[in-house]
């Protein structure tokens, strides 16, 4: 059974921009810079035929390329943090293709996503972090931003049950083109 989710890809260059803010948290554990992506749409464990129907369903997306901007860091967390993220800066053209792919995993009679979309690349999980240590480390990189660059295709990604992190695969890649 695959957990699977869709995503776009992070580019080398940008991904030795994010790799360059590792360090300096105590209790943070660093996402490898080859599993950096931002998330489209959590699936999850599915069974191989439902797989197939959510990759043939999304073949049928037909969107323009995105220009992409990570500006700024964050954590989430609720009372105690548990990851650290780099902004996406929200775009209509973004936030068209992942309510796409809401809508269709929905038609696919999957459960809705309950949280609010919020475009990120996820760089640290913390396991032990305190809201200070996290506190003072995003006050110390908040100026952070990357080069801007273009998203010419989104993927779907597997993943195992595991703690967070990867390592994840390209299952299919689908080109985002005029």
């Amino acid at each position: 059974m695959p957990r699977l989710f869709t995503g776009l890809e992070i580019p080398a260059q940008t991904g030795l921009h994010l790799s360059m803010l590792r360090g300096g948290l105590r209790g943070a554990r660093w996402i490898d810079t080859e599993n950096y992506h931002i998330t489209l749409r959590f699936i999850g464990d599915i069974d191989d035929r439902t797989a197939d129907e959510v990759a043939d369903a999304l073949a049928r997306i037909r969107r323009e390329p995105i220009e992409i901007r990570l500006n700024g860091l964050g954590s989430f967390g609720n009372g105690r943090p548990h990851s650290i993220w780099a902004r996406v800066e929200p775009s209509a053209q973004l936030a068209e293709l992942q309510a796409e792919q809401e809508r269709i995993i929905q038609r696919l009679r999957l459960p809705a996503e309950r949280r609010k979309y919020m475009p990120h690349v996820t760089i640290a999980r913390c396991r032990t972090s305190t809201n200070e240590d996290v506190a003072k480390w995003l006050m110390e990189r908040g100026n952070f931003h990357a080069p801007t660059f273009t998203a010419g295709r989104f993927v779907l990604f597997s993943s195992k049950a595991s703690t967070g992190g990867g390592p994840y695969l390209v299952e299919e890649a689908y080109p985002l083109a005029a």
